[in-house]
């Protein structure tokens, strides 16, 4: 900043500035959490998956949902989702199965061994959450997650030239 300060300035870098923080930032906890994915044999978009199964709760009919409740939960295409279900059936942390109501539809469902190894991941995962905002205070933590959502609302409310069709 210092620099574009003497160059230009008239330019206004505080954009910049917390825009390359966040950047490093975000490259920082993308590290942090790989690393504790790693530790389970998964990565972040397997355990995406795993967690949105498990805190979909029993409701009687165990950990599952529908594929397409994934992804649109997940925010992914339909082929990411199943190239994630695949991956995570060969490990035997899902199954597929059929529906109980409709046994023309297929649900995902995480097995014994999915449920342990997410029950447990979820704990180190929240666990390295808690680390990398450690030097936070609690006022400061609550505060910054006002402040990001606020801009992620605004970003993702207003309509970007890379979100419209070529024409």
């Amino acid at each position: 900043m210092e620099q574009w300060n003497q160059e230009l300035p008239e330019l206004a870098t505080e954009s910049m500035a917390v825009l390359g923080r966040l950047n490093r930032v975000a490259k920082h906890i993308e590290k942090r959490l790989g690393k504790n994915f790693s530790t389970y044999n998964l990565n972040s978009g397997e355990f995406d998956v795993l967690a949105t199964l498990r805190r979909s709760g029993t409701g009687g009919n165990g950990y599952r949902l529908k594929p397409t409740e994934l992804y649109q939960s997940l925010m992914i295409t339909s082929g990411a989702m199943t190239n994630r279900i695949d991956t995570l059936e060969k490990k035997g942390l899902v199954s597929r199965t059929h529906d109980d109501t409709d046994r023309r539809a297929i649900c995902v469902e995480l097995t014994k061994k999915g449920l342990d190894l997410i029950s447990q991941a979820i704990v180190t995962h929240t666990e390295t959450e808690d680390s990398i905002l450690k030097d936070l205070s609690g006022e400061e933590t609550a505060l910054f997650n006002q402040l990001l959502k606020k801009l992620l609302f605004s970003l993702e409310e207003e309509p970007q030239e890379y979100d419209t069709p070529d024409v």
